[in-house]
């Protein structure tokens, strides 16, 4: 095998500073909805505007994946992580400094090009260093990680904002950046490559033509990866399950919670925190409790399987009773959709380390690239029907609707292709 296991101490600080950059990223990440009131006054931005410039940030995540999944896997994390983040810097400082909104759209694409890597590089680095039995464990936790950091994207940056202001944050969040580019160049291992071929595979959501995925050169594996009939079965439910519910979580819940459930922007904060409070505690239990569901049978898909359906029920609510709803409605939400993020983990753990990274940016590309789909075009939506003459309530209950109905299809067409692999895999096997 390729592997190459760390000790306990020496891997705990490495975890702890790939945290600590994850930690970063999904703050800024998350940030614009706490500030969406106080750039969309100073700006004069519409949602379809708000849209934009909160998804331009995924943007710039989605087209860094391809690339950065080969210099994963020929450089490794170290190095690649320490090049983007100083990318990161230099968009913070940009976005501090921006004037019009083009240039908050740009320094936005920027951060996300520079905060790309800050996921993709510790699971490349854990599917080497890690065992096994602690890898799908290790990136429940730093997704846990990032919920933690999104909290902190909310009564903590309202709190500060109106002592600070929001150019100020922005300059200390750069500070903070060039001080987690110390610990990775300090605590992360170098990188040695290996020529070996198949590793051993755990969790075979890919188990044919592997061979074919491993040997292809350039963009040749890619085109392997994302025909690959079981990657084709579950991209759908990364783009629009996943990535939905993160353009929701980013930016839209806290317009719905303002213009729809009237709350204040303070009352909007506090919903957000209470939203990311709840996958913080998701994404640890599920990092708890997935390797136990491993070992019981109850692989990834079969529990997103079985969960998934109670974020479309989720959803009715929204459609049928907007008013009603509060941020106990997108806590639900945001907690019956975090089982989609098992994917990422078993996509980690289903290949072989020598083309981990390009595995996890092909999937990263999908989902990220969903995020900035819906972010935009949820706000384009909203506009639109406004615009024809519905109110405003009724303008994000139709957009929704809308949203809803992409999420009952991915899902139906997700149940639907993994019953149809396993019996192509079953035909294969009494062959």
């Amino acid at each position: 095998m390729s592997a190459h296991y760390l000790n306990s101490q020496k891997m705990r600080m490495v975890f702890i500073t790939f945290a600590s950059c994850y930690f970063l990223s999904t703050l800024l990440r998350a940030i614009t909805a706490t500030l969406s009131p106080v750039l969309s006054s100073e700006f004069q931005l519409n949602s379809a505007d708000l849209g934009l410039l909160a998804g331009s940030y995924f943007l710039g995540f989605a087209i860094t994946q391809l690339p950065m999944g080969f210099w994963l896997d020929q450089y490794g994390p170290k190095k690649v992580e320490l090049g983007f983040l100083g990318l990161a810097v230099l968009g913070c400082c940009a976005f501090a400094g921006a004037s019009t909104f083009g240039e908050l759209w740009a320094a936005r694409v920027l951060t996300g090009v520079g905060l790309s890597a800050c996921l993709m590089a510790p699971l490349t680095g854990y599917r080497r260093w890690l065992d096994v039995s602690l890898q799908i464990q290790a990136n429940s936790w730093m997704l846990m990680t990032g919920s933690l950091g999104m909290l902190s994207s909310t009564l903590p940056i309202a709190w500060m904002l109106p002592s600070l202001g929001w150019r100020a944050i922005f300059v200390a969040l750069a500070l903070c950046l060039l001080l987690a580019m110390l610990a990775i160049a300090v605590f992360v291992p170098q990188w040695k490559n290996t020529n070996n071929s198949l590793a051993q595979v755990p969790e075979k959501i890919f188990p044919a033509d592997m061979d074919k995925i491993v040997n292809s050169k350039g963009m040749k594996s890619y085109q392997a990866l994302f025909l690959h009939p079981q990657f084709l079965s579950i991209a759908p439910l990364g783009f629009i399950a996943y990535g939905g519910m993160l353009a929701m979580q980013t930016l839209w819940a806290g317009p719905w919670m303002r213009k729809v459930n009237a709350y204040s922007s303070s009352e909007a904060a506090q919903g957000l925190f209470l939203i990311n409070l709840g996958m913080l505690i998701a994404f640890w239990a599920w990092g708890y409790f997935n390797p136990r569901f491993n070992q019981m049978g109850w692989p990834s898909r079969r529990i997103i399987k079985f969960v998934y359906p109670w974020s479309l029920m989720v959803q009715l609510i929204f459609i049928c009773l907007p008013q009603s709803t509060g941020s106990w409605t997108w806590v639900l939400f945001t907690l019956s959709c975090s089982c989609v993020a098992l994917s990422q983990a078993a996509v980690g753990v289903a290949f072989p380390a020598e083309i981990a990274g390009r595995a996890l940016s092909a999937f990263n590309l999908v989902i990220f690239t969903g995020v900035f789909v819906f972010q935009w075009s949820f706000g384009v939506s909203i506009d639109f029907w406004t615009q024809l003459g519905l109110s405003v309530t009724q303008s994000y209950q139709v957009s929704m609707a809308e949203y809803c109905c992409c999420c009952i299809t991915a899902y139906l067409y997700f149940v639907w292709r993994s019953g149809h692999n396993n019996e192509q895999t079953k035909g294969q096997a009494h062959e």
